[in-house]
């Protein structure tokens, strides 16, 4: 008989930043836990950097001191899952999160070029496990936005799903009274 290799271990969030920590992941080494992986991300792409850089012009001073605006950090969306989002606005004060990472947001955006699958299917799913109250995928090759929100954790399921175009504002659930326009998280025509 063959002996059967075991399945592969599933890392917790603790076992991924001691991982970090030890200096077995770098900084530039673009890694992220999905669901107890590490799992590497894509290249950004001229699309995708020059997204984050008109997103967060918008983002940052639509928010102000409502929330804390942190562009591609790490989020800990569950034991097993240290996403790093495009955009994730968490509660504020800032030096609230100087020795953690975030584990609550108001609301993360990807942005997403060749990540679409992932940003669409796993993250979904992983941030409303989370209990994320609104995410936002910005697809660039579709040149829409795909809006979550109603988020149910115990099915890792939205209970709200649209595809938003352009010429559609946004309302954002986790700030009442404001909102982002598809226009401007877009890039232009």
């Amino acid at each position: 008989m063959l002996p059967i290799d075991p399945a592969p271990t599933r890392l917790d969030a603790e076992q991924y930043f001691a991982l970090v920590a030890r200096g077995d992941i770098r900084p530039d080494d673009r890694v992220e836990l999905l669901e107890g992986v590490v799992v590497s991300m894509s290249p950004q792409g001229s699309p995708h950097a020059n997204a984050i850089a008109r997103i967060n012009a918008l983002l940052v001073p639509l928010i102000g001191t409502r929330g804390v605006v942190r562009v591609q950090c790490s989020f800990r969306a569950g034991r097993r899952s240290v996403p790093e989002p495009d955009f994730a606005v968490v509660p504020g004060p800032l030096e609230r999160w100087e020795h953690v990472h975030p584990d609550e947001a108001m609301l993360i955006i990807e942005v997403a070029d060749s990540s679409l699958p992932t940003d669409r299917l796993s993250k979904a799913a992983i941030y409303a496990a989370a209990g994320v109250p609104q995410y936002l995928v910005v697809d660039l090759r579709g040149d829409r936005v795909e809006a979550f929100a109603q988020p149910v954790p115990e099915r890792s399921r939205w209970g709200l799903a649209r595809s938003v175009g352009r010429g559609e504002q946004i309302p954002l659930t986790g700030f009442p009274g404001l909102s982002l326009a598809v226009d401007d998280l877009l890039p232009r025509r």
